[in-house]
């Protein structure tokens, strides 16, 4: 939610650009959009799901956090966080 809100802020403090790159209805639909996501957050309306999934017979555990994509994959040993 407060993402969202950052990014209609951002994007309203430069509309002359975004509409000059997208046009007006565009700008329009993405700001309309953004806005009415955040309220929604805001007001329990809607949510973010993440689901984990793997293909039947395959060998290996589905992971229950996203932990191992920031793993450095370059590293010796187990591997350490990557800074992103």
């Amino acid at each position: 939610m407060l993402t969202l809100r950052h990014w209609v802020r951002r994007l309203e403090a430069r509309e002359r650009e975004a509409v000059a790159l997208v046009g007006a209805v565009t700008y329009r639909i993405w700001r309309l959009y953004m806005a009415l996501s955040a309220h929604s957050f805001a007001t329990g309306r809607i949510g973010i799901v993440q689901h984990l999934l793997a293909k039947p017979g395959e060998p290996g555990v589905v992971p229950c956090t996203r932990h191992h994509l920031y793993l450095d994959r370059h590293s010796s040993g187990r591997g350490s966080i990557v800074s992103i």
